[in-house]
């Protein structure tokens, strides 16, 4: 391969590499399994806060969650890629998160977590995913819960985010 040819497979994979982190924020927040599904491999593991183990308890974790009808927002930055080798890569990410909903006594809470998302990343095929991830929090702040219904909270700023396969990304139009 060529330096250019080389130069050019390395932005390429840290942009499936950025992608495959910013479906797991979609797949979290919007309740889509299948978009949080992609960014794991199917035996990736997962140590995130109280949860540690295969990426598919943490996914079984996540659905009795959504089912409760949260509220939450995932910001993903200074993401730092290492390649490990052709076919690996240490990556960090800072996150922001702010997570409202009704825990397991039914009290709803709201907090803002900052963290990072310290992630071994594996290319199998042409495709980047999530091998293993650990979860470090750097911030944790309880917030109030605010009054009222969202409806009366965001008033005329229509429309309201909202889970899978109601949020408005998923009804994007073509182009024509």
């Amino acid at each position: 391969m060529t330096d250019l040819a080389a130069q050019v497979q390395e932005l390429m994979d840290r942009e499936a590499i950025r992608d495959c982190l910013y479906r797991y924020c979609r797949g979290i927040d919007r309740a889509d399994e299948a978009a949080l599904r992609s960014s794991y491999w199917p035996d990736a593991t997962d140590r995130h806060g109280p949860y540690s183990g295969p990426v598919e308890g943490f996914i079984d974790w996540a659905k009795r969650v959504w089912a409760t009808g949260p509220r939450n927002i995932h910001v993903v930055s200074n993401i730092l890629i290492t390649f490990t080798g052709p076919d690996g890569a240490a990556v960090e990410s800072y996150f922001t998160a702010h997570q409202r909903g009704a825990g397991a006594d039914g009290v709803v809470r709201q907090v803002m977590l900052i963290g990072r998302y310290c992630d071994r990343f594996e290319k199998r095929g042409n495709e980047w995913r999530v091998a293993a991830r650990t979860v470090v929090y750097d911030w944790a702040e309880d917030q109030p819960v605010p009054e009222g219904t969202e409806a009366e909270r965001f008033g005329p700023r229509q429309p309201i985010g909202g889970a899978f396969p109601d949020d408005p990304v998923y009804h994007i139009p073509p182009r024509p």
